[in-house]
């Protein structure tokens, strides 16, 4: 063991490696910058396809890095793309499982054996990315997860074994999705209330147990309580019950979120500030076209980065925005039509005029924190789910998988905050929706409960709030920072 005086004088190292997709690269470059601004080395581990995305979004010297923030690349197993989207999330599940252990080891040792950075003194790996865990334990290196989605959706997966054991799942058919068996009550999990079946994270929808991300699901989430510590970009008081029953579980785990208010602490020099996480190009220009509409008048909808729909879905998303005559900020990615490029027709286009701009990928934390944004329609993704909050916007919730179904239903029932879209969308349903958040009664008491929350976050996040103390104390206890 180091003294610690040796601990003082040696540079701490910390590798982290996201699982790679938007929203998991996103929270972990956040915390990565929190740890480069303690001064600790950092090495950002993506996969070669999105390094590669990185390079076409923002440029070669997006990937250029600092000489001590610097970006690394393994495989992930699958062909090599030029695709500007989302891999396929199963293949690319199945393969980082089967995969990337070998190459991420080798990585680790070429690091520790180059004279010119820091040894690794800790990794850091993706709650879903166990064989950083793994090749952490083998090397010798400290290493803690970060569960980049809520807790309630952590506790969602750990019943995947128990409801296997209570003869739940597998389903005998799939008649399961239409004849109500999603709408049975499930009041048997410690620290989740309110809940259905169709609210534990959605890759428990199956016929057969050798499902791919059943199985990936289910056993990344328990392998999260071999780790010595769990991270999650969460606050005690958003998810206060879920939280007590996990720490009985595995008492070991730091709530240090939400990850885009605590920053604010810790300041960032400029050139760190500018590296970007971004696997799209970012419209900048509906910032201006916000600054002219009125005070929580704007719908922005955004479906994050791997939701798709049929494209009668988009229209009937398109005509209900447009018949609800509020302005709207639509973020429509090129890949969210399933195997399409999205078409909406020219009427559309007639119809809203300067009332709907429509971008394919926005700074969306800059947009949520613009006064003219009245409401969120989300899939609910942690990080929308969590931006929101950080910044008091009530949501329509349209989740699409995993455990945005989780989230939604916290976000409607638990935090009062919002309302959900029915799975097969109607254009007369969202009209309702969008008149109700920003014109009714009930639209209003959820967006003061938003408020409310956007308060407890803010205090949270302060010197000496409990996320504030908990950074803290992960980077003393955890990642072996003395100061």
């Amino acid at each position: 063991m180091m003294s610690s005086v040796e601990k003082a004088t040696k540079k701490l190292h910390a590798v982290l490696v996201p699982f790679p997709a938007q929203g998991h690269v996103h929270p972990v470059m956040q915390l990565a910058k929190l740890l480069h601004s303690k001064g600790f080395h950092i090495t950002f581990i993506n996969t070669e396809f999105n390094h590669n995305r990185l390079i076409r979004s923002k440029g070669p010297n997006s990937v250029k890095g600092l000489p001590d923030f610097v970006f690394e690349t393994i495989p992930d197993g699958l062909p090599p793309s030029d695709k500007d989207g989302t891999q396929d999330i199963p293949a690319l599940c199945d393969s980082v499982k089967k995969i990337c252990l070998g190459p991420f080891k080798e990585l680790v040792k070429k690091i520790n054996t180059t004279s010119q950075v820091p040894q690794v003194t800790c990794i850091i790996a993706d709650g879903v990315m166990g064989f950083g865990r793994q090749a952490a334990q083998e090397l010798g290196i400290p290493e803690v997860q970060f569960w980049t989605a809520s807790a309630c959706g952590f506790m969602g997966y750990l019943q995947y074994g128990e409801l296997i054991k209570r003869g739940i799942i597998p389903f005998k058919d799939e008649n399961f999705m239409q004849d109500g068996t999603l709408d049975t009550p499930i009041d048997w999990i410690s620290g989740m209330r309110n809940v259905r079946l169709k609210d534990i994270p959605s890759f428990i929808r199956v016929t057969d147990l050798n499902n791919i991300m059943f199985n990936f699901m289910g056993s990344e989430v328990w392998s999260c309580l071999n780790s010595s510590a769990i991270i999650f970009n969460t606050f005690d008081e958003f998810e206060h019950e879920v939280l007590e029953v996990i720490s009985t579980m595995f008492p070991n785990i730091y709530t240090i979120g939400p990850l885009n208010l605590l920053g604010r602490h810790f300041p960032e020099n400029s050139l760190v500030k500018s590296l970007n996480s971004s696997l799209w190009k970012e419209d900048t220009k509906c910032l201006e076209w916000l600054d002219k509409k009125k005070p929580n008048s704007v719908v922005y909808a955004n479906y994050g980065c791997i939701t798709t729909m049929t494209d009668q879905h988009l229209i009937e998303f398109a005509w209900g925005l447009a018949n609800s005559k509020h302005p709207f900020l639509w973020i429509v990615r090129a890949d969210v039509v399933k195997g399409d490029v999205p078409i909406l027709p020219d009427e559309f286009f007639d119809e809203i005029k300067d009332r709907g701009y429509i971008a394919s990928w926005c700074a969306q934390e800059q947009v949520l924190a613009h006064p003219s944004v009245g409401v969120f329609l989300t899939h609910s993704g942690w990080n929308s789910t969590i931006e929101t909050i950080s910044h008091g916007v009530p949501v329509i919730c349209w989740p699409f998988f995993a455990e945005q179904q989780t989230n939604c239903r916290y976000s409607c029932t638990t935090w009062e905050i919002g309302m959900e879209v029915s799975p097969d969308v109607k254009r007369h349903e969202i009209e309702a929706l969008v008149k109700e958040m920003l014109e009714g009664e009930g639209g209003m008491k959820m967006r003061g409960k938003a408020k409310e929350w956007k308060k407890k976050a803010v205090e949270a996040t302060d010197v000496e709030g409990s996320s504030y103390n908990n950074i803290e104390r992960l980077f003393k206890e955890a990642l072996q920072l003395v100061e």
